[in-house]
């Protein structure tokens, strides 16, 4: 849910985002939300909610026949947390998942975030009618640098069972894509400046709807503009925006535009028990569906980059792009904080992001709850920065033992080592640099770079186009190597591209 943002300001400027689950009731409204018919057969207009045209719909809670709240009071070490949020009877799994997001987000918080404070989270309904709730989430987050406000926004679907992202109100990513556009337009005629402005879910996490129906999309508090400058928004209008509705997007467009006076759950529907939220636009994978690892004609490596992201980073993208390549950044701490746009760039276009620890240190040198913090940090941040967690941690220095390996296997990550060292990091020279990533490559091959150094990041173009000519596939980790294990350590990809092990 809150997530670390760029503030021109302040390099460690942040706000706020949202992650979810996904799961849906069987939800069931005592009275049409519609309207109701006069005896000569004509339809009065449905009774609006309250909302103001640029926010989200205000759902009364005296309209709710059975509503609780869920309330939290904690210390997360010497972070004080506050959260509440709504309950609707028979829609316990939705309350649930919304526990979840949130101790998630004030966990996140905690670790992420130098300085931590205070953490409150307040949730209120945006819609309650027909099959579909909505739930919107302000959090106000306190540290050493001040106070910030950010918003996310949930949909319970009665037919799934399942909570769904902001995202998911879109048909898929084409409209997302389209939506963003718009978003883009409306926000430059407000003089906001969406260079860092991308189409993933974890920025477009908060998208509901006002009285007359139009999308409303907001950022979180220092997400696009200096803190200070509160909240950004956009409004699509009404025409524009139904187009590019999912079937669920127009069922809580109907329930977020209409009162449903006495609404109540018949019945509780279960969650899916694998927790799937099904497709989230939004939510890029590292794995693509065209390339086949298994294949041998593929000749498929994975180039790898630690300790970034580093200010060239961005131009080491742009030559990627220029060869469709894709690969893996194994980030570190500080290097997120202050370059959290090259982040949300690189998960935008479908690089593989992992963890790289906090400060760099040997784990192998420092106790389990230390290995703990240094690798919850990262992965705290990255998730606050794209909505995504990482699956894969590469150990400083290679140096691993069984206690860095159980706890990657508890945060649910794979270790990640290497099969070719170029050393750029002492041989500070292009040419050598690329000569020994293309002389080591060969299929199945995990290849060790660092794109915080600028020698490195003038022997890509090179490397680049000397292993295209080879007839080279560059791909994430995950997808040279397929399904991996958290805790396991993986040198290469020989076995997931010919079938034999080591």
């Amino acid at each position: 849910m809150l997530r670390n943002r760029s503030v021109p300001e302040s390099p460690r400027g942040r706000a706020l985002i949202g992650a979810a689950a996904a799961a849906v009731l069987a939800l069931t409204a005592c009275s049409p939300s519609d309207g109701e018919h006069t005896s000569g057969g004509e339809e009065t207009p449905a009774e609006k909610p309250s909302g103001e045209p640029d926010r989200l719909t205000e759902v009364d809670p005296e309209t709710v026949a059975d509503l609780d709240e869920k309330h939290t009071e904690e210390k997360r070490g010497d972070v004080s947390v506050d959260i509440s949020y709504p309950a609707v009877g028979g829609a316990g799994p939705f309350a649930d998942e919304l526990g979840r997001i949130t101790g998630r987000a004030a966990e996140d918080f905690a670790d992420a975030v130098p300085g931590a404070e205070s953490l409150t989270v307040t949730g209120a309904l945006t819609a309650a009618g027909g099959d579909v709730l909505g739930v919107r989430l302000e959090q106000k987050e306190k540290d050493s640098d001040g106070t910030r406000t950010g918003h996310a926004t949930y949909w319970y679907d009665a037919g799934t069972g399942a909570t769904a992202y902001s995202t998911q109100l879109l048909a898929g990513d084409e409209e997302l894509g389209e939506l963003h556009e718009r978003v883009a337009g409306i926000l430059g005629e407000q003089d906001v400046d969406t260079a860092d402005l991308y189409p993933i879910a974890g920025m477009y996490d908060s998208i509901g709807f006002n009285p007359d129906g139009d999308l409303v999309v907001e950022f979180d508090e220092g997400q696009l503009a200096p803190a200070g400058d509160g909240r950004v928004h956009a409004v699509v209008p009404r025409k524009e925006a139904e187009p590019l509705l999912s079937d669920l997007g127009e069922r809580a467009q109907a329930a977020a535009t209409a009162v449903t006076r006495d609404f109540k759950l018949e019945a509780e529907a279960a969650a899916p028990k694998d927790g799937a939220a099904g497709d989230v636009p939004g939510r890029p994978s590292p794995v693509s569906p065209d390339v086949d690892c298994s294949d041998p004609k593929a000749k498929c490596i994975a180039l790898t980059f630690d300790d970034g992201p580093g200010g060239r980073t961005p131009e080491l993208l742009d030559e990627l792009d220029e060869y469709g390549a894709k690969a893996t950044f194994f980030l570190t701490g500080e290097p997120v904080r202050e370059n959290p746009e090259t982040v949300r760039r690189e998960y935008a276009e479908g690089h593989e992001i992992a963890n790289h620890t906090e400060s760099h240190p040997d784990l192998t040198g420092i106790g389990e709850d230390e290995v703990r913090e240094e690798l919850a940090s990262v992965s705290g941040l990255i998730d606050r920065e794209t909505g995504y967690r990482p699956e894969l941690m590469r150990p400083p220095y290679g140096a691993t033992d069984d206690t860095v390996a159980g706890v990657s296997e508890d945060l649910g990550m794979a270790e990640i080592i290497w099969s070719v060292d170029t050393n750029d990091w002492k041989d500070r020279n292009s040419s050598v640099v690329a000569d020994r990533a293309v002389e080591g490559a060969e299929p199945g091959a995990i290849i060790l770079m660092h794109d915080i150094h600028g020698t490195t990041v003038d022997a890509v173009p090179d490397i680049l186009k000397r292993l295209d000519e080879k007839g080279f596939t560059m791909v994430t980790v995950s997808q040279l190597l397929g399904e991996t294990e958290p805790g396991e350590k993986y040198f290469d990809g020989e076995e997931a591209v010919t079938g034999k092990g080591d």
